[in-house]
C-alpha cells in the first residue's frame, strides 16, 4: 500500500494539468474535488486493510466444530470448496484486468491524448472500489468457505485471512477496472459498433475471477455478486458523475468559498 501511495503521489505531480478542463474530452476533472477523494479513498483504503489484519481468527476449537449446516441455503453448496489451482489461476485475469485502462490511453487514439485525465479517474475509481472492500471486509468478519473443509489445515483455518470472506475484493477491483475500461471506450466512441463487444468483455473478465475465487473456496456466491456489483458501479459511475453531459440527473459540482472547498453531489427529480 505505501507503494501505491508514492507511485500515486509521483504520477500525479507529473500530471498535474490532467486536472483542467479539456474542449475533447468529454469528462470535467477538477483538482478541488478529485484529489481529496482520491486521498481520502486512498487513506480509507489503507485504514481498512489495517483493520483486515488486525482480525481476530477462529479458535482451534471454532475452527473444528465448522459446520455447513450453518451456512444460508444460498451459499450452502460451496462450503467446504477449496482448490490451490484456482486459487492460482485466478490471479491472470485478476491482475490482468488492472492493464485494460492503460492499455487504452497508449494504443486507443481518442483516449491518448487524453491520458492524463482518464489515468485521474482511474485511481479515483479504484480508490473508492478499494475504500469500500477493506472498510467494509475489515468491519464484517466472515468465515470463508475454505473453513468448511476438513482437508484444509487447522492453521489456515485459524488465521485471520481466513476471516476475509465478504466481500469479494478480487471480483470488485476487477470489475471496476474492466467495466472502467468499457465505460472509457463507450465515451470516446459514441459510434463504435465494437462497443457491445467491449462491454460483453468487461462483464465476463470479472465473472471468470468470481467463479474461480469461488471454486478456491475464498468467497460464497454472495460476496461475488456483491463484489461484482460494487466494483461495476464504481467503474460506471466514477466517469459517468465526470461527463460533461451527464444524463444520470446526478451532478458532482465543485463549491467554494472563503474560508472552504468541497463538492456538491446533487440528484434531479
Amino acid at each position: 500500500m505505501k507503494r501505491i501511495l508514492t507511485v500515486f503521489t509521483l504520477l500525479t505531480f507529473l500530471t498535474g494539468n490532467s486536472f483542467g478542463q479539456d474542449n475533447d474530452s468529454p469528462y470535467r476533472t477538477s483538482l478541488k474535488v478529485d484529489a481529496p477523494i482520491i486521498a481520502a479513498g486512498m487513506g480509507l483504503s489503507y485504514y481498512g486493510l489495517t483493520i483486515m489484519q488486525d482480525k481476530e481468527g477462529l479458535t482451534e476449537e471454532e475452527a473444528l466444530l465448522q459446520n455447513k449446516n450453518e451456512v444460508n441455503r444460498f451459499d450452502r453448496f460451496s462450503a467446504g470448496w477449496h482448490s490451490e489451482s484456482a486459487k492460482k489461476t485466478s490471479d491472470i485475469p485478476f491482475y490482468g484486468s488492472f492493464a485494460l485502462a492503460p492499455a487504452l490511453m497508449l494504443f486507443n487514439d481518442n483516449v491518448r491524448g487524453k491520458a492524463g485525465q482518464v489515468f485521474v479517474l482511474y485511481v479515483e475509481t479504484m480508490a473508492i472500489t478499494g475504500a469500500f472492500f477493506t472498510m467494509t471486509n475489515g468491519l464484517v468478519p466472515r468465515d470463508r468457505p475454505l473453513t468448511y473443509s476438513p482437508e484444509v489445515p487447522l492453521s489456515d483455518k485459524t488465521r485471520a485471512n481466513a476471516q476475509n470472506s465478504f466481500y469479494a475484493g478480487h471480483t470488485a477491483a476487477a470489475a471496476s477496472a474492466t467495466f472502467f475500461a468499457a465505460k472509457i471506450f463507450h465515451d470516446f466512441h459514441p459510434d463504435s459498433p465494437a462497443r457491445p463487444y467491449v462491454w460483453a468483455a468487461a462483464a465476463a473478465l470479472p465473472a471468470g475471477v468470481g467463479y474461480l475465487r469461488l471454486r478456491a473456496g475464498k468467497h460464497f456466491l454472495s460476496d461475488n455478486m456483491l463484489g461484482y456489483a460494487m466494483g461495476a458501479a464504481a467503474g460506471i459511475l466514477v466517469p459517468q458523475l465526470h461527463k460533461k453531459t451527464n444524463t444520470t440527473n446526478i451532478s458532482l459540482i465543485p463549491v467554494s468559498g472563503r474560508d472552504y472547498s468541497g463538492a456538491l453531489l446533487t440528484y434531479t427529480f
